[in-house]
């Protein structure tokens, strides 16, 4: 899995210092002032020397094209642009290889980055930045903001003209290079410096780490405004992992013992790079594939972010015969042969090594040991399915006794005609009818639903226009349900009752009374005739109403979805977000952790037409997420507490929200279809209604 290419003793120690690696290529400073270039190919190959600085070598980084390879090197009197290419020819013609100084007396650089196509180069000095030119001595924007010393500063791969840094004090920030201004200031993201960034293009997200291992998710929007996805905890994410692998091979009791007595050690994310292209390898174009790695102190993580959760760790000290224990930088470059290259310095040696990594076996973990839960499904097979299919018990064969004699019966029908004597004699022994019509069959009666839509609108966005705001005297509202027309709503309240309301809230509803605690789940039944509502006492009760509305529970009678949907559920869960999950692989594939959840029971729901997720969320809001990205759409507010419980309408875009203070609030979509007359009175707008 890991293998050592060059194990290379310094003369002085390189523990926090940026080392350079590409593909082809790898730099490490030597004597101070000089550069040695080693083929990660060709490794006993004389490495190519390169000299021209005064000072000691701070930072060095490689350029982004495969084409000229160049590499960038800074001390505090020049910064250097070295063409590999070039350098190597003039060795090989016994001339001293030569650079191109595009900057002078800049300061104590600690870091270096080329944009994508290597025409500027960012300089880290202090708390100033430097922008380059990379082909001549020009310096083109210096960029002042931060209050701490800088970090690290990369470019948007898909935008040159943006650059985020990150610094000491905690935050990073979104550089406009045109207007030599900020678009995005950050806030104060932890309790410890931040240390490096990640783009990730096909995802338009950023990802900063910090020195205690806290990492964050940024979406990147076309206005350069970022929000926070979700926030990561390596610490936290190795203490799952690793609970996972013991439990797969010892009892759980002991497996929690060894964990529990690992001594935890800093996880600092020192370096990040991208690997969605070994996802690609293993599992195709359809499985998504964001994959990044992060480089650490005692090894490198390979994280999958739709879940949050680790997929391997490669630490040093199950390799002993690494020369490496600890490190202190890190540089990675995806290779191009299903390889990653990896220079890494010691943290307490002078020492670096070159590892090249093997990560094209690399499996999936799997949600696996603890007691789990199981899946029933909500609705009954088709009458046409095998399921349905009624076994006939076979009863045992006894053998029959010779010699005995057989009983018959006397009559030989199952039916005896009466003799008549008990009825009155027929007068009349013929008569013709001459009307006599031809019978026909009883024909079933055709109930009409009067749907609302034939189809659910696909194409609608998410309803988030507040329509309909209810007030029920303040009593919590822990769970909701619409029937399966959309046309009745159960609203199951803290105070042991259950409401029946129209789906436009108008009018009084319908209250059921019967529970000794709260009521915690309601649902309608599939035979039209029953709703059954779950409480706090451990009691499930089936209430009955004559005139209910049919219901359907499962993805409704509105909409379909692809048969591979159906694979799909999700759950929450106080403190751990929503989560998705598939059936076919028995794992978590995604997880939902921009709201706040961290002490009420906050629930979820999927969209009929299986495009958005919402959930409730502590901080007075709902939040909508695009169930095929980890970040949300919209962040619904306006409510006066915490919303504890959402329903989507299974017939029309709509979506209805429940608060602990006990409110309801309707939401429409800005582009959905109009209603038809039987909710017509839902385009009215009530508010504070006492129930």
């Amino acid at each position: 899995m890991i293998k050592e290419k060059l194990s290379f003793t310094c003369d002085v120690l390189l523990s926090h210092q940026q080392l350079a690696c590409c593909d082809c290529y790898c730099g490490i400073p030597h004597q101070g002032n000089n550069v040695l270039i080693y083929s990660n190919k060709e490794i006993q190959r004389k490495p190519l020397l390169l000299t021209g600085h005064h000072g000691d070598i701070s930072a060095m980084t490689f350029g982004k094209r495969s084409s000229p390879v160049t590499l960038c090197s800074a001390s505090s009197e020049y910064i250097i642009i070295w063409d590999i290419q070039a350098c190597q020819k003039r060795q090989e013609e016994g001339k001293r290889a030569a650079g191109t100084v595009i900057g002078t007396l800049l300061g104590n650089v600690v870091h270096l980055s080329f944009c994508s196509d290597d025409e500027l180069v960012a300089v880290c000095s202090g708390t100033t930045i430097y922008v380059l030119n990379s082909k001549r001595q020009e310096v083109i924007y210096t960029l002042n903001g931060h209050l701490g010393f800088l970090t690290s500063a990369e470019f948007c791969p898909w935008n040159t003209n943006i650059l985020v840094s990150t610094s000491e004090d905690r935050t990073f920030k979104v550089w406009d290079l045109k207007a030599g201004a900020v678009f995005y200031q950050s806030f104060v993201l932890g309790g410890s410096s931040l240390l490096s960034v990640l783009f990730l293009e096909e995802e338009e997200q950023l990802i900063t780490g910090s020195t205690d291992g806290q990492m964050w998710c940024f979406s990147f929007d076309d206005d350069y405004k970022c929000h926070l996805v979700k926030k990561m905890d390596l610490q936290k994410m190795e203490k799952r992992y690793e609970m996972r692998q013991d439990t797969l091979s010892q009892p759980q009791d002991v497996a929690e013992q060894l964990v529990a007595n690992k001594v935890e050690i800093s996880k600092p994310v020192i370096q990040m790079a991208s690997c969605g292209s070994f996802a690609e390898i293993q599992f195709g174009q359809e499985i998504d594939n964001s994959w990044f790695c992060v480089g650490s102190s005692n090894g490198l993580y390979v994280v999958e972010l739709a879940t949050s959760e680790l997929l391997m760790v490669l630490y040093f000290k199950d390799n002993p015969t690494l020369n490496m224990t600890m490190a202190g930088s890190w540089s990675i470059c995806v290779g191009s042969d299903k390889s990653m290259i990896v220079l890494v310095s010691s943290l307490f040696t002078p020492c670096v090594v070159l590892l090249e990594l093997c990560l094209s076996n690399l499996r999936r973990t799997r949600e696996e040991g603890g007691s789990g839960f199981s899946v029933f499904p909500s609705s009954p097979p088709l009458l046409e399915s095998p399921l349905n299919a009624e076994l006939k018990r076979k009863e045992p064969s006894h053998p029959k006794k010779k010699g005995a004699i057989k009983e018959k019966p006397l009559v030989f029908h199952s039916k005896v005609k009466s003799s008549g004597y008990n009825t009155t004699p027929r007068m009349t022994m013929f008569s013709a009818q001459t009307n006599a019509q031809k019978k026909t069959s009883p024909k079933k009666s055709i109930k009409h639903l009067g749907l609302l839509h034939s189809n659910y609108p696909e194409d609608s966005a998410a309803p988030t226009e507040p329509h309909t705001a209810l007030n029920i005297a303040n009593k919590q509202v822990s769970c909701l349900q619409y029937s399966g027309d959309g046309k009745k709503i159960l609203c199951g309240l803290g105070d042991r009752s259950v409401l029946l309301y129209n789906s436009c809230l108008t009018g009084s509803p319908t209250a059921y009374i019967g529970h000794d605690k709260p009521v915690t789940s309601v649902s309608w039944s599939l035979c039209r005739q029953w709703w059954l509502s779950a409480a706090e006492d451990l009691s499930l009760r089936i209430w009955t109403k004559s005139s209910s509305e049919p219901a359907i529970i499962l993805g409704s009678t509105f909409t379909s979805q692809a048969p591979e949907s159906y694979n799909l559920f999700v759950t929450s869960a106080v403190t751990d977000g929503v989560k998705m999950w598939d059936l076919r692989t028995m794992r978590c594939v995604r997880r939902y952790e921009n709201h706040v959840n961290l002490c009420h029971a906050c629930s979820s729901a999927i969209s009929p037409c299986g495009r958005f997720i919402a959930s409730g969320s502590e901080d007075k809001c709902a939040y909508v997420y695009d169930i095929r990205a980890s970040t949300y759409l919209h962040k619904l507010q306006r409510h006066s507490d915490t919303v504890l419980s959402v329903a989507f309408n299974p017939a029309t875009p709509e979506l209805l929200t429940g608060t602990l203070d006990g409110k309801l609030q309707l939401f429409q979509s800005s582009t959905g279809s109009h209603l038809s007359h039987d909710t017509s009175a839902a385009v009215l707008c009530i508010s504070n209604v006492t129930a």
